[in-house]
């Protein structure tokens, strides 16, 4: 019994390290959510404001002879995979590997240090990455996609649904489509080709900062939805491991006392 019990008290004292972990990573967790959350909404924003100009341009039948409007036919893809920096997150991270791999020939460029780890190129992470990281990537993607060096530009990230809900999804972001709106008449100058083509290294850069700052904003959701998870799963199994420390330890006194009264008997 006196193993057993010693056995026990080294469980419950390793069990509840681990709890001490888990509060002080999900109040980690919890200190960074709005900060995340208000910088995803100004990606938010600042996106939707860039596309509804470029969509205007895509009306436009000048612009129908960009480079960046060209139907051709894929045969190469780059996908811009965001991951997050640490683990301990849930399904985060693997979700987004498992949707990447429905892509098995496309080229990778990784930002966040686990997709750094997972694919080679140079390593960004989600949690510091500037508009200048995201606007000189942009220039060097939209020059290789008008030269013809790859077909198809996609980003990879986390849609922020709300603190218990993020869904890893793929967004489509070269060629341009054209887009259903109806006709404003609003005039561009110089011209809207020239509008278009200026304009694109900024939509790129800001439809991927939007989309790092949303996906970070995933990452600590659902790391704080891990965290609180896994410390209620310590509490209780401490709670049992105390239940059954307090049984053995009652039936090593109990056993003691029978022997002594034994004993004594004899």
């Amino acid at each position: 019994m006196g193993a057993d019990t010693k056995q026990l008290r080294n469980r419950i004292k390793s069990v509840n390290s681990t709890l001490h972990l888990t509060k002080a990573m999900g109040l980690v967790a919890s200190s960074k959510i709005r900060r995340a959350g208000d910088a995803m909404n100004k990606g938010r924003e600042y996106a939707d404001s860039v596309c509804k100009v470029v969509d205007l341009l895509t009306l436009c039948p000048e612009c129908a002879k960009s480079p960046y409007m060209s139907k051709r036919e894929t045969k190469k893809t780059r996908l811009i995979v965001i991951a997050g920096d640490r683990g301990l997150a849930g399904g985060y991270n693997v979700n987004v590997f498992r949707l990447v791999k429905n892509y098995p020939e496309a080229e990778i460029i990784p930002i966040g240090k686990r997709a750094c780890e997972r694919f080679a190129g140079e390593c960004y992470y989600a949690e510091t990455f500037k508009y200048s990281d995201a606007i000189s990537m942009s220039r060097g993607l939209c020059e290789d996609f008008a030269s013809g060096k790859y077909d198809s530009l996609g980003i990879v990230y986390t849609r922020y649904v709300s603190m218990m809900t993020q869904e890893a999804q793929i967004m489509w972001i070269l060629p341009l489509e054209r887009s259903k709106a109806k006709p404003t008449g609003i005039l561009f100058e110089p011209d809207e080709a020239t509008m278009l083509n200026t304009v694109i290294p900024e939509y790129v850069a800001g439809m991927l900062m939007a989309a790092v700052r949303e996906s970070f904003a995933s990452e600590v959701a659902a790391r704080r939805c891990a965290m609180d998870s896994a410390g209620k799963n310590a509490q209780q199994m401490i709670d049992d491991l105390q239940l059954e420390y307090n049984r053995a330890r009652q039936g090593a006194i109990t056993q003691e006392i029978t022997e002594i009264v034994a004993g004594s008997g004899g």
